[in-house]
């Protein structure tokens, strides 16, 4: 009858020395962030994640996109930015074999442009925002997107600083190629935070956008960072925002959508699923609440759309929505007309 008590004892024993282990790790995290703020830098950017890692950012057409063109673009002198640039379905035909300048010309031709923004993980190839540009394509609009310094091909360092930047020259590279066409900026997630930084800074130069779409943003990146699921087994922690939020904040990481929607003027529309699991509805909805008052949008609309839990879109798939294009039929052909009178 010995030997199991002490084999038992021996796992009790394993266990513990486990758990303590894993407490030890659990108190250790915070303390390591601190010291070593790069990684909460990291981990907001997440522009070292790959996925799927083994495509070519070279051939757009690898992901179905046969009516796109790869570009590089240089904001500043050791900065290099990947774009791809997908023409309207309409253009399809006439794009096969088509090289850069024929591309730049059709910015020219009569189709709206959006710019999209993405979040952070990833590259301009994954998965959800391929699915979304040809959903956009497929509704006549020209679509531009890129990597920010430090994603996917793109070189350089990241930070917030730096890729509002590089949003404001692919912005201006479009308007100068773009005639009377409206050019449309959608931020998805942390692209939201470009975004807004970017019109901001657009309005008080006097060139905004013709209007502004956030899909599954947030009030700004402390409160984010407050609901992230990573966060929720700290979120507890004695001194939680000492050792998280501060940290991303003395790292000059602001993304201040809930300030910047101030100094906004130009029509504004929020997209978000009710089940989003990475950036709470209830912070889209706070944002909305904050713009729609606010005075800078007062000859502006400003929409909010929700979309049901059990549509099960989550954070990155309003793209599969069949009410989508109404959606943006209804907001956008206002704005344009709106633009025009």
């Amino acid at each position: 009858m010995k030997r199991p008590l002490g084999r038992r004892y021996g796992l009790w024993f394993r266990l513990r020395k486990l758990l303590i282990w894993l407490l030890g790790v659990y108190i250790a995290i915070p303390f390591l962030v601190k010291i070593c703020p790069a990684i909460q830098v990291k981990l907001v950017f997440l522009n070292f994640v790959r996925v799927p890692y083994f495509i070519d950012l070279k051939r757009p057409q690898d992901q179905g996109l046969n009516h796109t063109y790869n570009y590089y673009l240089q904001p500043e002198e050791d900065v290099t930015i990947g774009v791809w640039h997908t023409v309207p379905t309409a253009l399809w035909k006439d794009a096969q074999g088509k090289g850069q300048p024929w591309y730049e010309d059709t910015l020219g031709s009569h189709y709206p442009v959006i710019l999209y923004l993405h979040g952070n993980a990833g590259t301009r190839g994954g998965d959800h925002r391929v699915e979304l540009y040809k959903v956009l394509s497929s509704l006549g609009y020209h679509v531009v997107t890129f990597d920010y310094r430090g994603w996917g091909d793109s070189v350089g360092t990241p930070s917030e600083r730096g890729m509002t930047y590089d949003a404001l020259h692919v912005f201006d590279w479009i308007k100068a190629r773009s005639g009377d066409n409206p050019v449309y900026i959608w931020g998805h997630s942390l692209g939201t935070g470009v975004a807004t930084n970017l019109v901001r800074r657009l309005c008080e130069r006097e060139t905004p956008p013709d209007a502004l779409i956030l899909e599954s943003p947030f009030t700004n990146i402390r409160e984010e960072a407050k609901s992230h699921p990573f966060s929720v087994i700290y979120r507890y922690f004695p001194g939680f925002d000492w050792f998280f939020l501060d940290t991303i904040t003395m790292s000059g990481i602001k993304f201040a959508n809930d300030e910047n929607v101030k100094y906004i003027s130009c029509s504004l529309l929020i997209l978000h699923a009710e089940d989003d699991p990475v950036v709470p509805f209830h912070l889209g909805k706070k944002l909305y609440n904050i713009a729609a008052p606010s005075r800078s949008f007062r000859d502006y609309k400003v929409q909010f759309v929700p979309f049901h839990r059990d549509l099960g879109y989550r954070h990155k798939y309003i793209y599969r929505s069949p009410e989508l294009p109404r959606i943006l039929r209804e907001f956008l052909g206002k704005s344009e007309h709106a633009h025009h009178h």
